[in-house]
């Protein structure tokens, strides 16, 4: 399996995945201390991968999604963005919409 199909795989099986430098208990940067504060105050569970385990990885994941800088955050297999993008989603409650939009269609039918 190449680092392509790895990630494709992992962001179309998970509802969210975040490629961070570090782990949730133990981010590694502030971008990604960011994004997983903001996940974890929407109480929203999500999958991670530590891009500092794997220089393919860390390399594959910007090539993925054509984004130069980590984290990266995925949601229902589309990519969403960095940390600023993140924040700002969050700030004006789009990002809280993204990560219900799949339940409140369900409750709609």
């Amino acid at each position: 399996m190449t680092v392509a199909e790895f990630i494709s795989n992992e962001v179309n099986a998970n509802e969210v995945v975040l490629f961070m430098k570090g782990s949730p208990s133990s981010p590694a940067c502030g971008f990604s201390a960011q994004v997983v504060r903001i996940l974890d105050h929407l109480g929203v569970t999500f999958k991670s991968h530590d891009i500092y385990q794997s220089e393919e990885l860390r390399q594959g994941v910007k090539a993925y999604s054509d984004w130069p800088t980590i984290p990266q955050l995925y949601v229902r297999g589309e990519f969403v963005g960095g940390c600023d993008i993140v924040t700002e989603m969050f700030q004006s409650g789009e990002l809280q919409q993204l990560l219900t939009a799949e339940h409140q269609v369900a409750h709609s039918s």
